[in-house]
């Protein structure tokens, strides 16, 4: 990573600390861009060149694992199944990354109290779920309904594991969205009849 890339993370990370702890001190509604930026030591500027909103600061976006997923090769030829399963370890790779790299039990914790973090959370699937099916439509590796079908799981695969650990963080009860994601992606082949096409 260069500096440039190395200053950008940085400045990420000070915003999304400046966030989390003003939004646990006041709540979302009471916390303002403006003390977001005067926390994290920036201009209000600076923090909408890298977060949307106050919700986009607080939820990690998916940016990242929608490239991982668009970007990721598969074998011409691959079925619907096969893809769906490519694409699905590539998730579970980005989940680990991100539990690694975020402050996921504080986040899981605000998106229990903050009804507009599910908001935004529910935006960012919608995204990742299109982006999916345009480009594996883009590069003609299934029609357009299995295309959707695939983001559309993934997408549930995703959300399932992060409300799976907030329910269970709330009943005080040890979890591991890893775990979770793992758990997830067995029932979804066991309602599925253990076949994906």
């Amino acid at each position: 990573m260069g500096i440039r890339e190395e200053r950008k993370e940085a400045t990420i990370q000070s915003i999304r600390a400046a966030t989390l702890d003003l939004v646990e001190l006041h709540g979302l509604e009471s916390v303002t861009v403006g003390q977001i930026a005067a926390r994290a030591g920036i201009s209000e500027r600076t923090f909408f060149r890298y977060c949307e909103s106050r919700e986009a600061a607080v939820v990690p976006a998916q940016h990242e694992l929608i490239q991982a997923v668009t970007e990721c090769p598969i074998a011409d030829g691959s079925t619907s199944a096969q893809i769906f399963r490519l694409l699905a370890n590539e998730c579970r790779r980005i989940l680990v990354a991100e539990i690694h790299g975020n402050e996921y039990r504080r986040i899981s914790r605000l998106i229990a109290t903050e009804p507009k973090l599910l908001l935004a959370i529910t935006r960012q699937d919608q995204a990742f779920c299109a982006a999916t099916a345009q480009e594996l439509l883009r590069r003609g590796l299934v029609p357009a309904m299995p295309a959707l079908m695939i983001g559309e799981a993934l997408a549930a695969l995703w959300r399932v594991a992060w409300q799976s650990f907030g329910q269970a963080e709330r009943a005080g009860e040890p979890a591991d969205p890893v775990e979770l994601f793992d758990e997830a992606m067995a029932n979804l082949e066991a309602l599925a009849g253990g076949r994906a096409e």
